[in-house]
């Protein structure tokens, strides 16, 4: 992995995760792991830190369209039940959607921004995960990461409505709140 992708994985969980630590508690708790994960953290939080949250903000929301969009084509292949489809096919239109918005708004912030889309390192390890299943078992896996990548970017996008400083990016994030708390609804609804 590199070290730009270790930066931006990193500062795509901390706004995700809303965390709240402040900057010396995280490179604190980055001191207590081992050598090797703790010199990559330290040689990664400075440009980590250095982003705009504009951009930490965009990076999150990209990263989780492709997260919400790789694992829902993998529901059409490895799922068993016809409603857990039915709900990866949406989900592949909607986030696709959501993607091309994100990116008109991130374009017209001055100075402008692109959303760069790379799954986070938990991302890829659920991704890595459900391409091991298959049927019954993926369906289950599936469901419960559906509910939790929504609810994370519910979270997310309330966040930048709140503390946001880029008026085209609230203005993304305002509106698409609804659109993933119904997405939320609907995963929390499905049944394997």
């Amino acid at each position: 992995m590199t070290i730009r992708a270790t930066a931006l994985g990193a500062a795509a969980l901390l706004a995700l995760a809303g965390c709240g630590r402040s900057e010396p508690q995280a490179q604190s708790n980055a001191a207590t792991a081992d050598m090797t994960a703790g010199n990559a953290m330290a040689d990664a939080a400075p440009t980590a830190a250095t982003l705009p949250a504009a951009q930490v903000f965009a990076n999150a929301v990209a990263a989780s369209d492709a997260f919400e969009i790789e694992t829902s084509k993998l529901a059409l292949t490895n799922g068993a039940s016809a409603s857990v489809k039915t709900y990866a096919r949406r989900m592949i239109e909607a986030h696709t959607a959501s993607t091309a918005k994100l990116k008109a708004a991130a374009g017209s912030a001055t100075p402008a921004i692109t959303p760069d889309p790379v799954l986070n390192a938990e991302q890829q390890q659920k991704l890595d995960q459900l391409k091991a299943l298959n049927g019954t078992a993926f369906d289950q896996a599936y469901i419960a990461e559906q509910t939790a990548a929504h609810q994370q970017a519910l979270d997310t996008l309330k966040g930048y409505v709140a503390t946001g400083d880029v008026a085209s990016l609230k203005s993304f994030a305002t509106g698409l709140i609804p659109t993933v708390a119904a997405h939320l609804n609907m995963a929390k609804g499905l049944k394997a």
